[in-house]
């Protein structure tokens, strides 16, 4: 008979999760920011997360070069140390910001200082990099993001078709070099989104309010 450990591992690596029933319209419209309602007592098995990170390694990338790297932290005290991090990057943030503008303003907010409180708690951070040159991180750099950022959203749709959820921030690249050197990055990878990524509470999330489409609209110019 195999250890139990063996056995939790080996039916960890071999689950797969189950489909929410939503259309490809439903999953593109109600993939929110998902803070106050990630479930933090929850497991993640890695297997979904690999599963998920399998659906997101067919976006697009320049060259289909395909240069993106993906570094999942679910140990504890490194979830603690990059954590430190981000909180003493998003409390430099809030300090440095005007206070919100109205009632949905002030909602993000809250969520965003709670999701700083419990960082730590999040069962899985998912940060997503890319190997990159000095000269392709100066000037116009839409090439070099555009190799990372559309996997990176379609990771958080896979994700969300599984149950799961996260919100997209770049505040702990304040301290991304200090980052970097916790998780052994080679210097010539740069980060470019952390995902927290847990079950969510409920699934039943709606699309957001967006500035009306003929404000933004521009057909063959301004």
């Amino acid at each position: 008979m195999l250890p139990i450990d063996i056995v939790d591992i080996m039916e960890d690596e071999v689950s797969v999760a189950e489909l929410l029933p939503l259309t490809p319209d439903e999953l593109l419209s109600t993939t929110r920011a998902v803070r106050r309602r990630l479930d933090l007592s929850r497991p993640v098995p890695l297997a979904v997360i690999r599963e998920a990170l399998e659906v997101a390694l067919q976006a697009p990338s320049g060259g289909n070069r395909q240069r993106w790297h993906w570094i999942v932290v679910t140990d504890p005290e490194l979830k603690a140390q990059v954590a430190s991090y981000y909180r003493r990057s998003h409390l430099a943030y809030r300090q440095a910001g005007a206070g919100p503008a109205d009632a949905a303003a002030a909602r993000v907010t809250a969520s965003s200082d709670y999701l700083r409180e419990v960082l730590a708690e999040v069962p899985v951070l998912v940060i997503g990099a890319i190997s990159t040159g000095d000269a392709e991180l100066s000037g116009n750099q839409a090439g070099l993001w555009g190799s990372l950022l559309p996997a990176a959203w379609s990771l958080a749709l896979a994700l969300r078709a599984r149950g799961l959820g996260t919100t997209w921030t770049t505040l702990h690249l304040r301290y991304e070099r200090e980052v970097a050197e916790l998780l052994g990055l080679p210097a010539d990878v740069r980060q470019g989104v952390l995902l927290p990524v847990a079950y969510t509470k409920g699934t039943d999330f709606r699309p957001g309010p967006r500035v009306d489409l003929d404000s933004v609209l521009h057909v063959n110019g301004w």
